[in-house]
């Protein structure tokens, strides 16, 4: 009996010119650098939006984009190809820090607190450190701010409405459930919701960092911006870097990923602890 061979054959035609189309529009559109490796994930997702679109192929899809002919799609585009890895507290070596430099400040200066959060993805991460500064002052009130930024107007919907399944927040204290968190009920049954102090705390926008505007008003304590350069190159990370500098105070602190290293990529910047810079005033 000969043997029978099972191919897998695609919906649409992906060929490595469309990819390398994808690679320049989205490095354009978003200063994102996708790897070779990223071929597949580009198809997957990309798929998607031609099937919503009603497109029968990618060239076509891309003609459409690039000739101006499907503006309304270039967000759709670009929430495709944004990652959007989170969790509550991840890298948690960063709040203690964080809520240390507050009261510090605080003492020191005064006034309110503002801090920038500039990829907020699903909102778990400003929450997070809406509840440092609620910890750190031992009040739903604190005297701070947190501006939370994404390109994905997909993600900052869910930010906003602030509601998780329990899998999100096993992990988390039962003090701090307590404190920050509504049990669901009913048809809610098996989620949490922020509670409304905590989203006062927050003010979720849509923000490109490739923009030539951000409309932020700074200065800020600090700047939360982990695990998102190492999805660009050095020379749009140099120009991101060289753009927070002046929205930092001078005592400010930015916190980084922790496969993200910037001394090499500004002198501005110098290591305050693991993966913490500071401004480099000398």
């Amino acid at each position: 009996m000969p043997q029978q061979t099972h191919e897998t054959t695609k919906e649409f035609d992906f060929t490595r010119r469309d990819f390398e189309r994808v690679r320049a529009l989205i490095y354009k559109r978003a200063g994102i650098s996708l790897a070779d490796s990223k071929q597949e994930m580009v198809y997957s997702r990309l798929a998607r939006r031609l099937r919503a679109t009603g497109i029968g192929a990618f060239h076509t899809y891309l003609d459409e984009l690039e000739a101006g002919r499907m503006d309304h799609e270039w967000e759709s585009f670009t929430n495709a190809l944004t990652t959007n890895l989170t969790s509550f507290f991840r890298e948690a070596h960063h709040f203690p820090l964080l809520a240390e430099h507050v009261l510090a400040v605080r003492a020191r200066e005064g006034g309110q607190l503002n801090i920038w959060c500039a990829a907020s993805s699903t909102g778990e991460e400003p929450y997070s450190i809406a509840m440092t500064l609620c910890e750190a002052f031992n009040t739903l009130t604190p005297p701070a701010h947190v501006i939370a930024t994404d390109i994905d107007t997909n993600v900052l919907a869910t930010a906003s409405e602030g509601i998780y399944g329990l899998d999100r927040i096993e992990k988390m204290a039962p003090e701090r459930l307590r404190r920050f968190f509504l049990r669901g009920k009913g048809s809610h049954e098996g989620m949490v919701r922020v509670r409304p102090e905590l989203r006062q705390l927050v003010t979720f926008k849509q923000l490109n960092l490739l923009e030539a505007n951000w409309h932020l008003q700074g200065p800020f304590d600090a700047i939360f911006c982990r695990n998102v350069m190492i999805y660009f190159d050095k020379a749009t990370q140099r120009g991101i870097l060289s753009r927070f500098v002046p929205l930092m105070k001078p005592s400010g602190l930015l916190f980084a990923g922790h496969s993200e290293n910037f001394l090499y990529v500004s002198d501005a910047l110098r290591l305050r602890g693991k993966t913490v810079y500071e401004l480099n005033h000398a």
